[in-house]
């Protein structure tokens, strides 16, 4: 019997070491650009024991574009499975992205490349910013989605970049449609 009850503790021990590699491993973000820049948070719902869920605004600069920043913001859920960073979080999110400076491009780019990445629940579903050009415009155009490999998503939010001369001296603008693969 001793035998039999020892099994059963050494069973669960191996599922909870399996559940905290997991853990830990779902808790890397994604591969992305640079981290954003948390430009402010404001709570939305209050609870009294534990983190209130809130809204966060942040800033990213495109890292193959010079001159472009995105800002979007995000639900960030609060409570217990918040707190513990095991929460799914929805996929309403907010983009717009503006030229601040000269635009360079550092490279080639593919359509629909992503930009930035981010995790958005403990498994499956991820944030992520994909960069285009509308070379009869010649616009930078950005769209931000949240995936899940099980349920996609319909939620999304696009920005459009015009790409213009930056002051008197910026004479050269270059056209998006020669830097696309």
């Amino acid at each position: 019997m001793a035998r039999a009850a020892r099994r059963s503790y050494d069973g669960s021990w191996r599922i909870r070491l399996l559940l905290a590699a997991l853990l830990t491993f779902a808790a890397v973000p994604a591969l992305a650009a640079d981290e954003p820049d948390l430009i402010f948070r404001r709570s939305t719902v209050f609870k009294l024991l534990s983190p209130n869920d809130k809204l966060a605004t942040y800033g990213i600069d495109d890292p193959e574009v010079e001159g472009v920043a995105c800002h979007f913001t995000v639900p960030e859920k609060g409570g217990i499975k918040g707190w513990l960073g095991v929460a799914e979080e929805v996929s309403d999110i907010s983009l717009a992205c503006r030229q601040i400076g000269p635009i360079r491009f550092k490279g080639k780019m593919g359509q629909g490349d992503d930009m930035f990445r981010q995790r958005r629940s403990l498994f499956f579903k991820k944030m992520q910013i994909v960069r285009g050009c509308d070379a009869k415009r010649n616009v930078l155009v950005y769209m931000v989605y949240s995936d899940k490999l099980i349920e996609g998503s319909p939620k999304n939010s696009t920005s459009s970049v015009p790409i213009m001369p930056w002051g008197a001296a910026d004479t050269a603008v270059q056209k998006c449609g020669e830097f696309v693969q």
